[in-house]
């Protein structure tokens, strides 16, 4: 995790140059949790009995910007009001927290609120679903403070395939592209984590803005789906992208990886299916990993696939997403929102000069939605919105 000296320096960058989190999902665990009850889970407080994220922790932990996940899950009936609601959730904490947190919907903004030590909240939507395949949905997010879309989530959509279901259109159909394109002429950053390495080739061949990756590890170190290939992140530096560490343990660590198939493979053999969390279930689950103690990543895991992904992308287009709220397990060291001054300790250590540590925690992310709005003033100035349809363009 660093040595004391390393934490001290580590501390001291944060302060100047603080950590932009690709994806919180705060929102969600609100709702499930609370039903969007603010009161009932003060984040002035400590919450680490309930959350990863609270005000103190994410102070403790160098947090300058964050982009809060208004991820709704892909099989609710009712996705578009679903995601109005994680909107109208993040609004009501900007407002009740007007001190700690400051609306962001640039790059100026964001460093507007580094100038006021308050933390940038953005805002991004996690899966296609929440679009309902209407370009104007997607306007109207935008619209309503949305910076990023991620394609997709575990499940494929109709027109986009993701990285955990079975290859529906080969990567990006017709319409998909043009979803793409209308991200480009809004400014709104296309997130290419969750989906499938055929539609992040689609998207870079389509895309004239940067792509990012919210939250994303490197498929060479660790070789699940949802991880990045290094073909793909050697394409970023010519598309100006940037690629964003995640912390999930079943997506940095090869043990981790091979132990959840394990474990759902056994769910599957006694009956339940993998992701079954009734009672006879978690006891199923529960025996499983009493007989087989579940692998730990480290601190030293996520530096594992920062070093590898510098090498294939190169230092300008690194980030951090941390996902947490979103995960059931963390990191040793990286337990909470509180952790990241440990990560960048570990980075001191391996040799990461400060220019290089300030690009990955702060610049980098700056700089890619900077150069989103850049490509959008330029083609509203030229294009009109889309109103093409799935079924006038996929059929």
């Amino acid at each position: 995790m660093g040595s004391p000296a390393s934490l001290g320096e580590a501390r001291a960058l944060l302060a100047e140059f603080p950590v932009v989190d690709g994806h919180n999902d705060l929102p969600w665990a609100l709702r499930e949790q609370v039903r969007y009850d603010l009161g009932a889970r003060d984040i002035t407080g400590d919450q680490s009995a309930h959350l990863h994220t609270d005000i103190p922790r994410l102070r403790a932990g160098g947090v300058g910007a964050q982009f809060w996940s208004v991820y709704v899950r892909a099989d609710l009936p009712d996705a578009v009001p679903a995601t109005l609601e994680q909107i109208d959730c993040v609004r009501r904490l900007l407002e009740r927290y007007p001190e700690d947190l400051a609306p962001a919907l640039t790059a100026a903004d964001m460093e507007a609120a580094r100038g006021q030590g308050r933390i940038a909240s953005l805002m991004g939507a996690e899966g296609g679903h929440s679009i309902a395949n209407s370009l104007g949905t997607l306007r109207g997010l935008y619209d309503l403070g949305v910076r990023y879309l991620t394609l997709t989530h575990n499940f494929n959509v109709a027109w986009a395939d993701s990285a955990t279901d079975e290859p529906g259109v080969g990567g990006l159909s017709a319409f998909g592209r043009e979803v793409v394109r209308e991200m480009n002429r809004l400014g709104m950053l296309v997130d290419l984590s969750h989906v499938a390495a055929t539609t992040m080739r689609d998207a870079l061949d389509t895309t004239s803005a940067p792509v990012i990756f919210s939250h994303s590890s490197a498929r060479a170190v660790c070789d699940h789906p949802r991880n990045i290939p290094d073909d793909v992140l050697e394409r970023l530096p010519a598309n100006g992208g940037v690629a964003m560490v995640t912390f999930v343990p079943k997506f940095v660590l090869q043990a981790a990886v091979d132990w959840t198939a394990a474990a759902d493979d056994n769910m599957r053999a006694h009956g339940f299916h993998h992701l079954d969390t009734t009672a006879d279930a978690m006891a199923v689950h529960r025996a499983f990993e009493e007989a087989h103690p579940r692998p730990v990543a480290t601190v030293s895991t996520v530096a594992d696939h920062l070093d590898h992904m510098r090498e294939a992308a190169g230092i300008d287009h690194l980030g951090i997403g941390g996902d947490y709220d979103g995960t059931a397990f963390t990191p040793d060291g990286l337990n909470d929102v509180s952790g990241y001054p440990n990560l960048i300790a570990e980075l001191l250590d391996r040799g990461w000069s400060r220019t290089d540590l300030a690009k990955l925690t702060w610049r980098n992310a700056v700089r890619v939605l900077g150069a989103a709005e850049d490509v959008a003033r330029d083609l509203r100035a030229t294009r009109a919105p889309s109103h093409a349809t799935l079924e006038s363009l996929d059929g």
